[in-house]
């Protein structure tokens, strides 16, 4: 399911000509990744990293801590992005 979104993303990314819908895509690229990345880092039965519980499977937290950063930069990227956007259609007028 994942691959399906990535590729529908990336579909986007190449036939599109508008701006804003390239940043769409680029957007729904970024969250199939932060999605396989995030249940790469899934175990079954396991519980979250507190060391009071002596001896049970942990997750792993590393991998949620750089998708949250990942989630935080794309944020910042999508809007920097639009407003680059927004600036050269207020001079370029297309």
């Amino acid at each position: 399911m994942t691959l399906l979104i990535l590729f529908i993303g990336l579909y986007g990314l190449i036939v599109s000509d508008n701006l804003i819908r390239k940043i769409m895509c680029l957007t729904i690229v970024q969250g199939t990744v932060i999605m396989s990345f995030l249940t790469s880092g899934f175990q079954m039965n396991a519980a979250a990293p507190i060391l009071s519980v002596p001896e049970s499977a942990f997750v792993d937290p590393v991998p949620q801590a750089l998708m949250l950063t990942a989630i935080v930069i794309g944020v910042c990227f999508n809007a920097l992005a639009l407003a680059f956007v927004v600036r050269y259609y207020q001079q370029h007028g297309t």
